[in-house]
């Protein structure tokens, strides 16, 4: 039988976050970075999308809920120092906000 991860395990933050990158599954596309507390990491897991905390609003969320563009879960690691997520996904439509398909699309150098 499969020993369940405890969650606690992780290492968070002062505030209770972790930081999760976000990946495409596929491609390795980095897409986005955002945060997780142990309560919507839980809730990750539950409903297979990812599940945020905003720092700003102070409030759980759905990426997609509003925008359609949900990542579905493929697998979730963790960093050898149990404080960072590395989350690969399938993404569906655009990662950022600002409708580009990842949000490290600026470069401070480019070769």
């Amino acid at each position: 039988m499969k020993k369940k991860f405890n969650l606690k395990t992780l290492k968070y933050d002062r505030r209770g976050l972790i930081p999760a990158i976000i990946q495409d599954y596929k491609t390795g596309e980095v897409l986005m970075l955002a945060y997780m507390n142990q309560g919507s990491l839980a809730r990750t897991l539950k409903i297979g999308k990812t599940c945020f905390w905003s720092r700003s609003r102070k409030e759980y969320w759905v990426k997609g809920a509003t925008s359609d563009c949900f990542q579905y879960i493929k697998n979730i690691s963790y960093d050898c120092d149990l404080d960072a997520l590395l989350i690969k996904v399938r993404q569906v439509g655009v990662a950022c906000h600002t409708g580009n398909r990842s949000c490290f699309y600026r470069r401070i150098i480019s070769s």
